[in-house]
């Protein structure tokens, strides 16, 4: 005979199994809201992450302090025996040019050794410009090993004419000026970050009237005369700063006006070709065109003073 729940124990039983079905509700339920506060709270630490990340500038000035004391000065010291051989040349000014090149091949291995010597890759525009000096010195090297060859049987003359000709050279050349392009197009991407109103970057339209280049600040002028000097393929023993110093004085003096010049490119021709720029050209007229401009604290900018 079967037997049947009183109403007492039947409801105890719905009671229980609600109960136990709302514990269980609430128990997973619990576990979602903790697990939806969790995930928010470090989806919102990594957005903090990111922002922060983005904040900080590739370009920063010990960045590109770092990159001159280690990448560029090495180019540069090389690049300045370069063209005092050269000049000896030109001269006539040299007892032993085999012996010279030997040498300057020697010291293009070492400095090409020097600017590896660091990585600058998280500056994707000062990683370019490293890679472009180590290449450029390795040219210089097999250049010069080639001039040192050339010179037991060549004239000085005749031994510049075939250096200056040599495929290799050309290519170190290039490297060197597309380096120094980079370079100074990361100077620019630093002064945005100190002033606003400087934008990262600047492509010069095709003819730049003057009129407008007077606007520009000096770290942008930089980056558009290392533009003009690759354009040109010109690798020269001045900076670009030395260049634009001449351009603004040409211009400010009222002689671009005279001459009816209005065109950036005009003025940096005849600069180019009567030979009118020279290394130091910039800090001579720093204290009067660029005293309160804003440049970075790189030595060829703040030179030292007696």
């Amino acid at each position: 005979m079967e037997k049947r729940l009183t109403t007492t124990a039947m409801l105890f039983s719905v009671g229980f199994v609600f109960m136990l079905i709302c514990t269980v509700g609430a128990f997973f339920y619990g576990i979602q809201i903790g697990t939806e506060k969790t995930e928010a709270k470090y989806e919102k630490k990594d957005e903090s992450s990111k922002m922060a990340a983005a904040s900080v500038s590739p370009y920063q000035q010990q960045d590109l302090v770092s990159f001159y004391h280690t990448v560029f000065l090495p180019y540069r010291e090389f690049q300045n025996e370069w063209f005092a051989a050269m000049n000896k040349l030109s001269q006539g000014n040299t007892s032993d040019a085999t012996s010279m090149f030997k040498d300057l091949a020697n010291l293009a291995a070492s400095k090409a050794k020097d600017a590896s010597s660091i990585d600058m890759q998280k500056s994707p525009l000062l990683g370019q410009s490293q890679v472009g000096y180590i290449r450029s010195l390795k040219l210089f090297n097999e250049a010069a090993d080639k001039a040192a060859t050339s010179a037991k049987t060549l004239s000085f003359n005749e031994l510049k004419k075939n250096v200056e000709q040599e495929k290799t050279y050309q290519s170190a050349s290039q490297f060197a000026l597309s380096a120094q392009q980079a370079y100074y197009s990361a100077m620019l991407k630093w002064s945005s970050t100190v002033d606003l109103d400087i934008p990262e970057d600047y492509k010069s339209p095709a003819i730049l009237e003057l009129k407008h280049w007077k606007t520009l600040a000096i770290t942008t002028k930089n980056k558009l005369i290392a533009d003009q000097l690759m354009t040109r393929k010109q690798l020269t023993s001045y900076y670009p700063q030395d260049l634009t110093s001449r351009v603004d004085e040409f211009v400010l003096s009222g002689q671009a006006a005279k001459m009816k010049m209005h065109t950036l490119s005009a003025v940096v021709d005849l600069l180019i070709n009567t030979e009118a720029v020279r290394n130091g050209d910039f800090t001579e007229s720093k204290s009067r065109l660029y005293q309160k401009a804003l440049l970075p604290q790189l030595p060829f900018f703040y030179p030292e003073t007696n």
